[in-house]
């Protein structure tokens, strides 16, 4: 297993040097590379002399040429490569050139020694859910209808809050008040959803949370729901439109739609290196236990 896709889209002066030593890693253990159009375009002058490479640029031209992708940034950089990676089932490791990054496991002064352990195959896969957008179709312009993290419906700032209808498997759930509501993956439970009071779901708990967003109503809270359920969701309240996103794709909608979600057909695996785990994960990025007192 060598062959490693690499993606990316902005890489700062700083890390350059991180990068560099990714590239002269996979050189001396003769993998082979492929590189996001866009983001080799930005990173040219971060290749070793000798190391051959190709390009892909869609999902056709990474499907089936890659093992593994190597996601250079953060969590919305992951993000930004699942439409690329798509159902093709390529495993995503993130190399965190930022600070917080959940998804994004490998500090980028731990470079060397993941780049041995990958291509030695130590290392384990997890299985992510997705969130699929039935209806309506062609929201999005790149026909992207799934995410990883969540799904976000809220109110323009100018205009006032959203009755939100949510209906899970066509049981009425409740009319929420307020800036919005948020759909979020296990794995968008430790990002917008947990800044807005929503719990920490482990990656394989097969569940999906809703989250009220500055709720009106404050005995309101956030929800757990089994993850085989279809979510329907209607917007009301004095605006005629309102405002959607999926990760980090938006878009204005009417409030005549009504928008049906439910678990994508497929996962998006990514790395987790050997000794790590997903509460080890949670503890230091969050610092529990990190006080003075202690």
């Amino acid at each position: 297993m060598n062959r490693i896709a690499i993606f990316g889209r902005n890489l700062s002066d700083e890390n350059k040097p991180y990068m560099r030593r990714l590239l002269s890693e996979l050189l001396d253990r003769q993998a082979e590379v492929l590189v996001y159009q866009p983001f080799h375009e930005r990173v040219a002058d971060c290749f070793p002399v000798g190391l051959a490479c190709r390009l892909f640029a869609d999902p056709a031209s990474l499907k089936g040429h890659a093992d593994l992708l190597f996601s250079i940034g953060g969590d919305g950089t992951i993000l930004d490569a699942v439409p690329l990676i798509g159902d093709s089932g390529i495993p995503v490791l993130g190399i965190n050139m930022g600070r917080l990054g959940f998804i994004s496991s490998v500090a980028k002064d731990e470079i060397g020694k993941a780049v041995e352990e990958i291509l030695q195959g130590h290392y384990t896969t997890e299985a992510r859910t997705l969130l699929e957008l039935v209806a309506p179709q062609g929201v999005f312009h790149d026909a992207v209808n799934y995410a990883l993290n969540e799904i976000n419906i809220i109110r323009n700032p100018e205009h006032s809050l959203l009755a939100i209808k949510v209906f899970v498997n066509d049981v009425f759930l409740n009319t929420y008040w307020g800036d919005g509501i948020l759909m979020a993956t296990p794995t968008g439970s430790t990002a917008y959803s947990l800044s807005a009071g929503g719990p920490i779901l482990t990656p394989d708990s097969r569940s999906f949370v809703i989250t009220p967003i500055a709720a009106h109503n404050l005995t309101v809270r956030p929800i757990v729901i089994p993850d085989d359920s279809v979510v329907r969701i209607h917007v009301e309240g004095r605006e005629k439109k309102f405002v959607f996103s999926m990760d980090s794709r938006v878009s204005a909608l009417d409030t005549s739609v009504e928008l049906v979600v439910r678990k994508a057909d497929f996962c998006i695996h990514t790395v987790r290196m050997e000794g790590n785990d997903f509460f080890s994960t949670i503890r230091n990025k969050l610092m529990w236990g990190k006080d003075n007192r202690n």
